[in-house]
């Protein structure tokens, strides 16, 4: 599609202002492209302003464009902005350099071992447009939904954390990360501390810094969270939340051991507080993972558990629908605040996600991506271990996109990001990850979001020219 637009762009001048483009019939014959690029390319010209489109009429080139006035004074803002924010409970200013490690796109020519989300080719794109196609057509798909969700998401969601949760416990959100915002409003108060994980994930990190909160890290080791860290720091601090990811944590990849879930529970209950389960990658376990313990939510009848699970992960950046699950008084604080936030998820996107996952092409999208998952894992360890055998992996995960790297001593983050981009590839440091001084310098390297292993091991080979120029 761009490269159909930029040749349209620079025909532009063989017409004359309100001169008529050729048909998209004829786009299509000369350009050997489908009528929906024809008509995607158009579409972005008419955004530039460059050409005009008349139903049943065509396309026409735009008219000149009015003299862009003069750019207004601005500066009255940095008063407006900052007066008095010394004093602001919840700051006003958010640093969102947490979550811009992983979120943007690399520049052209630049292979994505810092992605956040499985590449395109991994995602079960023509599954979702059928199912946001039978969306669309269902009864009301366009109407109000109510304020919790669709009923028959809400019970699927619950289905899925199993033990005793039920759909009543269950609100549907936007995406996890808003469910993660919804939650740590909901139960900790601006200047609290909030106990996380160290490292960890710095999309939530922002989070907490954003609702004016404290994060306080937790130490994580290949068993997951230490519980008798965590008692510590429940002491030592008075907190009342605990923000963790039992299963394939980001970064380290760990699994909550099975002798230290019931104490994690067991602690957070002693100390009058709730654990926030951010389980946000349980549908990108490896073709070779063992049976997956269930969400700590599933062993909790006593409401210490606020459990959030999404399917982003395992379909698309823009298929953002996730659940909210809770029992007790809480339910309704997070239910106010979400409906306060936004009123409702859109009724079409979760009509598409009912239709997705009630499809016979569900269970085959995730076979396909836990196969393909494993396969990408150790092609990547085994190109590390073939060209950086200097580079630390404590822990290969069973689950999840990514491996947790540490660095020699002497080596830092900042210096080898830099050349890996300089390399041709990007890479993610380890420094956002920590919410105090990191104990090391680390890199996060995706395997799920180049297009395939053989771009994985291209990667890993410029990687290694990165390294040779820094070391």
């Amino acid at each position: 599609m761009r490269e159909l637009a930029e040749q349209l762009r620079r025909e532009l001048d063989r017409y004359s202002p309100g001169g008529k483009l050729p048909s998209s019939r004829a786009l299509v014959e000369r350009f050997r492209v489908s009528p929906v690029t024809v008509s995607r390319a158009l579409a972005q010209l008419a955004a530039e302003g460059l050409v005009v489109t008349r139903p049943g009429a065509g396309a026409f080139r735009a008219g000149p464009r009015a003299a862009t006035p003069p750019a207004g004074d601005t500066s009255w803002q940095e008063v407006a902005l900052s007066a008095d924010a010394a004093g602001d409970v919840v700051p006003r200013t958010v640093d969102a350099s947490g979550v811009m490690v992983s979120l943007p796109a690399p520049p052209p020519g630049v292979l994505e071992l810092s992605g956040g989300y499985p590449h395109p080719g991994l995602q079960p794109e023509q599954a979702m447009a059928a199912a946001l196609a039978r969306a669309g057509r269902r009864p009301g798909a366009w109407g109000r939904p109510p304020l919790e969700g669709l009923p028959e998401l809400r019970e699927w969601f619950a289905r899925g954390i199993g033990g005793s949760v039920t759909a009543a416990e269950v609100l549907i959100a936007a995406g996890g990360q808003s469910a993660l915002a919804t939650a740590l409003r909901a139960l900790a108060p601006p200047g609290a501390p909030v106990l996380v994980e160290s490292p960890t994930y710095p999309g939530m990190l922002d989070l907490a810094r954003a609702a004016g909160l404290r994060p306080v890290p937790v130490p994580v080791d290949a068993d997951g969270v230490r519980p008798d860290l965590l008692a510590d720091a429940f002491r030592a601090t008075g907190a009342r939340v605990f923000v963790c990811q039992p299963l394939f944590q980001n970064p380290t990849g760990a699994v909550l051991a099975p002798h230290r879930r019931a104490e994690v529970l067991r602690i957070a209950r002693a100390s009058g507080a709730f654990v926030i389960e951010d389980d946000f990658v349980r549908r990108l376990a490896h073709a070779d993972a063992p049976e997956l313990p269930r969400p700590l939510a599933a062993d909790d009848p006593d409401g210490v558990v606020v459990h959030v699970g999404s399917l982003t992960k395992a379909t698309s950046p823009s298929f953002r629908v996730a659940a909210l699950a809770a029992r007790g008084p809480v339910l309704e604080r997070l239910r106010a605040i979400q409906v306060v936030d936004s009123f409702f998820v859109p009724r079409p996107l979760q009509e598409a996600a009912l239709e997705l996952v009630g499809s016979p092409a569900w269970p085959r999208h995730l076979r396909s991506l836990s196969a393909e998952l494993a396969v990408r894992r150790e092609a990547m360890t085994g190109a590390l271990g073939l060209h950086l055998p200097e580079l630390a992996l404590p822990h290969i995960p069973f689950g999840g996109f990514h491996l947790w790297l540490r660095l020699p001593d002497g080596v830092t983050e900042s210096a080898l990001t830099a050349a890996a981009l300089r390399a041709g590839i990007s890479v993610t440091p380890g420094r956002p990850y920590f919410s105090a001084e990191p104990p090391a310098a680390h890199l996060r390297l995706s395997f799920a979001a180049v297009a395939s292993t053989g771009e994985i091991a291209e990667g890993v080979r410029r990687l290694r020219s990165a390294w040779d120029e820094v070391r």
